[in-house]
């Protein structure tokens, strides 16, 4: 449970805060939705733990607990899915920041492990707007560095759901939560342009789009060290106090 829960007490945060300019706060958002028939539904919420708990490892952030239930609509189709709307998503990001400026933990970073959560950009884009301190993590671009640090073959267009990057973090982070079968479960639908329209379903049956039988443990660990170098500059923008 250490993995998806911090185990900090309120003088380890009130430490950590005395020593920065700023204090930064990592909240994790994942989902629970299928992740075809060898990933967990928990996947998502899994991957944006592994990413800020590697953060945390590397910066004095002040690690959240993860939102593990988020805006998975387009994965309706499959038995264990569920999802919130993305106003309550909204309004639980909102409030949780609001919480942390009262007691003194004026910047958020969220750390995304869902790429259906569109609306996190918007709660970005307001907060800042109205001159608060957030930040979404990872943008594509830190992606695609890590993807090719880690030497992940697929692109990622394709590695879309439940492919080589997911598959490949859970092996490093967490290999007991696999099932047998993601050896021969490769399955390639680039062109996804009524996804919004159609869901999942109208893409993949076993609802799985990428090649996660090119997934390995240490492209997973090298994914997590290109992230958390990735987060530098993001801390160095939001720790400071110019």
């Amino acid at each position: 449970m250490s993995d998806l829960v911090p185990a900090d007490t309120t003088e380890d945060v009130r430490t950590r805060g005395a020593g920065v300019s700023r204090q930064v706060a990592v909240l994790p958002v994942g989902s629970f939705e299928q992740h075809g028939p060898y990933l967990p539904l928990a996947t998502d919420t899994l991957v944006a733990c592994a990413v800020a708990r590697e953060i945390a490892g590397a910066y004095p952030v002040h690690l959240l607990p993860p939102v593990t239930i988020s805006c998975s609509h387009e994965h309706a189709a499959w038995p264990g899915t569920v999802s919130i709307s993305s106003v309550t998503l909204h309004a639980v990001v909102r409030d949780i920041a609001a919480s942390l400026r009262r007691s003194g933990v004026d910047a958020l970073v969220v750390v995304n492990g869902h790429g259906g959560n569109y609306v996190l950009g918007n709660v970005v884009q307001e907060s800042s707007a109205r001159g608060e301190t957030m930040a979404l993590f990872p943008a594509p671009e830190d992606w695609e560095a890590a993807r090719e640090r880690a030497g992940v073959v697929t692109s990622l267009l394709t590695d879309m759901h439940a492919g080589e990057i997911e598959t490949s973090i859970l092996l490093h982070a967490h290999p007991e939560m696999l099932r047998p079968g993601y050896e021969t479960s490769d399955f390639v639908a680039d062109d996804r342009r009524h996804l919004l329209t159609l869901g999942m379903s109208g893409y993949t049956d076993s609802g799985v789009i990428g090649r996660p039988s090119l997934g390995s443990a240490e492209k997973g660990k090298e994914l997590l060290a290109s992230l958390a170098d990735s987060f530098g500059a993001y801390f160095s923008m939001l720790a400071s106090d110019a």
